[in-house]
């Protein structure tokens, strides 16, 4: 069993930088792979990046390359994304989720999921 706390979510303008951080519950989760999904408001929940258990292989959609770093640290259960250059199409509640093993970039993969942290970004 995982439980998944986001924070690090706010307002800013578009440009800015935001880091959000996905604390997680459990010895074993560094068993675990995770994802960020985010979703806007009337729009179905996407996929945003993903990491191995291990931390070794990401994943990111295209609509966030070369601008979001998702990145792990397994001694504190944590798991970060990193945010430059935000616009605000990133504009939506991001999710962190977890499944066993190999990193999906389907929400309906994923086991445990957190309640969500709000980020909007004004242009």
């Amino acid at each position: 069993q995982v439980q998944l706390v986001e924070s690090g979510g706010g307002l800013v303008q578009a440009g800015a930088s935001l880091r959000l951080s996905c604390a997680a519950s459990g010895r074993t989760f560094r068993s675990y792979a995770v994802g960020w999904f985010r979703q806007a408001p009337g729009k179905e929940r996407e996929f945003v990046a993903a990491i191995t258990f291990s931390g070794e292989r990401t994943t990111y959609a295209d609509s966030v390359k070369g601008r979001f770093t998702i990145s792990r640290d397994n001694a504190e259960n944590k798991v970060y994304l990193q945010m430059n250059s935000l616009k605000p199409e990133d504009t939506g509640v991001y999710y962190c989720a977890a499944r066993v093993m190999a990193y999906s970039i389907h929400a309906r993969e994923y086991d445990y999921w957190g309640q969500g942290t709000q980020v909007t970004v004004s242009s």
